[in-house]
């Protein structure tokens, strides 16, 4: 799967992101830093195990002086290791996100699409499927982060699934 980009300012906000930052710029203390983003890292594997992924032995690492999450671990399936990638990466102070997981049940991978004011559900599926009606595909597909198919935000990044 790779990397995946995020706009930094968006998302959840699971841990002091103003702490992590600060103590990424200033000359704090390695042992400081390498703290602060063992408990970011910490708060996002939490945060995606508690979206129930199936993801075995899930290991975060998180970098806050760049912005960047790595997932280790056995996903059940693509699908759950793109939810995977997209809980890290649509939370606050994360620019990118790095999947190494391993896959159990290969499958094609999504397209990705970030959310920009006046984004809906219905038009995103007709941008991607030409049909504004297959935006439950979409919903679905973003399960659990979205709970609510008139809930999204910008800068929020959303998986499109290939339609079966």
């Amino acid at each position: 799967m790779g990397i995946l980009g995020f706009i930094k300012e968006a998302g959840e906000k699971l841990f002091g992101v103003k702490e992590v930052e600060a103590a990424a710029a200033s000359p704090a203390t390695k042992q400081q830093l390498d703290t602060l983003n063992t408990q970011a890292a910490h708060a996002i594997r939490d945060y995606v195990e508690a979206q129930k992924l199936g993801i075995t032995g899930l290991f975060v690492l998180f970098d806050g002086a760049t912005g960047k999450v790595t997932l280790q671990g056995e996903a059940p399936s693509q699908e759950a290791a793109e939810k995977a990638a997209l809980c890290a990466g649509n939370v606050a102070s994360v620019k990118e996100v790095e999947s190494l997981l391993a896959v159990s049940t290969p499958a094609p991978e999504a397209q990705y699409h970030d959310v920009v004011r006046g984004d809906t559900l219905s038009a995103i599926a007709l941008k991607y499927y030409g049909n504004a009606n297959k935006y439950p595909v979409i919903f679905e597909a973003n399960k659990p982060m979205l709970s609510n198919p008139d809930k999204i935000y910008p800068g929020q990044k959303l998986r499109i699934p290939p339609l079966s």
